[in-house]
């Protein structure tokens, strides 16, 4: 099969740890193994998040006396592209994958007029107490929202239109690479009336991203492996149950949060009314169980008989459909 792996940033940096390099590698190293197995049966297509890391170094730019002023957001997204993507290139091969693996610096186009712009919602870096919180928007004109029991940064999070390097994609894939991209949700570009590219200032949601590339590739099935074991009804209280297998009529009646769960299920809407296929939220530590339906939770045609089926014509053209 062919599988779109969307991996977040919040699985290689856990809540409450120091980001230091030797604790994402270790992280990375174990994310490596789990999707060994199947990449060795399997073409693998990997997109990564990168909330942690991207908050983290535009934290150090706001911070650093040398520079007239911080680095975009654009260039941090690059940054962390080249820095996870070379971590996961070199960990599945040293896991055993001796598939080819390339990891590519991607760009996504967005609409520089997307409403996201005034409403963010992407958080980015570590969090804080809410006066901690409050004390750093003020200083460096952050928009601040609550995150479980801390405060984080939010940036705008635009719809991703189109992955400009598609065609380096699918020639990767006719020679059966494994391909690292999208990381971060690709480095967030708009286009002129003349095609010239230039960078905006935002952080496109790596979910989304990665259900996007999950149609444009054909896949078969789309994976986003993160920290938590499953979708939760009732997530953060004592009557938290997860949720084994939903269908598209069954999601339009759930609500999640906007900057967390939220992204994630709509992904895997897109990706199931596009294509007709499953799609499946779980554990990155479960990674084969997510796949094979046994962890996590798997979200199903209204048809579930469909679920082997083509892609449809005409897929939606926006993710939060």
């Amino acid at each position: 099969m062919r599988i779109v792996v969307a991996i977040g940033g919040n699985a290689l940096l856990r809540r409450g740890e120091r980001p230091d390099a030797t604790v994402q590698v270790d992280h990375i190293r174990a994310a490596a193994e789990a999707l060994a197995p199947l990449a060795l049966r399997h073409q693998l297509i990997i997109c990564h998040g990168n909330g942690p890391q991207v908050g983290m170094l535009s934290l150090e730019s706001e911070n650093d006396p040398e520079l007239t002023h911080p680095y975009p957001f654009d260039a941090l997204v690059a940054q962390t592209q080249g820095m996870i993507g070379y971590w996961l290139a070199q960990s599945l091969r040293n896991a055993g994958v001796t598939k080819p693996v390339m990891s590519l610096v991607t760009q996504t186009l967005v609409d520089p007029s997307d409403p996201a712009f005034a409403t963010p919602t992407k958080f980015v870096g570590p969090g804080y107490p809410h006066r901690q919180a409050q004390r750093l928007a003020d200083r460096h004109g952050w928009t601040i929202a609550v995150d479980g029991d801390r405060w984080r940064r939010v940036v705008a999070s635009p719809e991703p239109l189109r992955i400009i390097e598609q065609e380096s994609i699918d020639g990767l894939l006719e020679h059966e690479a494994i391909v690292i991209c999208g990381g971060g949700g690709g480095i967030p570009v708009s286009e002129d009336g003349v095609g010239q590219l230039q960078g905006v200032e935002a952080v496109v949601d790596k979910d989304a991203t990665a259900a996007l590339l999950a149609v444009a590739v054909k896949a078969d099935r789309l994976l986003i492996l993160t920290d938590v074991p499953a979708v939760m009804e009732g997530f953060g209280t004592p009557q938290a149950t997860p949720l084994r297998r939903l269908a598209l009529d069954g999601l339009a009646a759930l609500h999640f949060p906007a900057g967390s769960m939220g992204p994630k299920v709509a992904a895997c809407r897109y990706f199931v009314g596009a294509t007709g296929r499953t799609a499946a939220i779980g554990s990155l530590d479960d990674a084969a169980a997510v796949l094979a339906g046994r962890a996590g939770t798997v979200v199903v045609p209204n048809d579930a008989s469909d679920a082997s089926s083509g892609i449809r014509e005409g897929a939606p053209a926006s993710l939060q459909s």
